[in-house]
């Protein structure tokens, strides 16, 4: 398991607005963790795209393994153990995954 990799992930059970059901999400942990961690840091993947926010990414058609234009809703990052994990769709180039970066700054409000 790398990050970048875009994997599709039982969120269910959740709680309130917390994203739910199966969907895919993006790896955003680091490899070493990645490696030797049963838990690792997601963020949840949508195809509702009305609009995008700034601590979001859009993911055009067909990146990732994925069948829509898609987002990545980093303000939904959370923890999971691997178990979560059903199968690999793919993996984001490095031009997107400096995006999820830049939101992920954002909306951590890291310097």
């Amino acid at each position: 398991m790398k990050r970048g990799q875009v994997f599709l992930v039982n969120f269910d059970p959740t709680l309130g607005a917390e994203a739910r059901k199966t969907r895919p999400a993006l790896v955003v942990s680091n490899n070493i963790n990645n490696t030797h961690s049963p838990i690792v840091s997601i963020c949840p993947i949508t195809s509702n795209v009305p609009r995008v926010y700034s601590f979001e990414v859009e993911i055009p058609l067909g990146r990732g393994g994925l069948r829509a234009r898609s987002k990545v809703m980093v303000n939904q990052t959370r923890a999971v153990d691997r178990i979560r994990l059903i199968k690999s769709l793919g993996h984001l180039p490095e031009e997107i995954m400096a995006d999820v970066d830049r939101a992920l700054k954002l909306h951590y409000d890291l310097k």
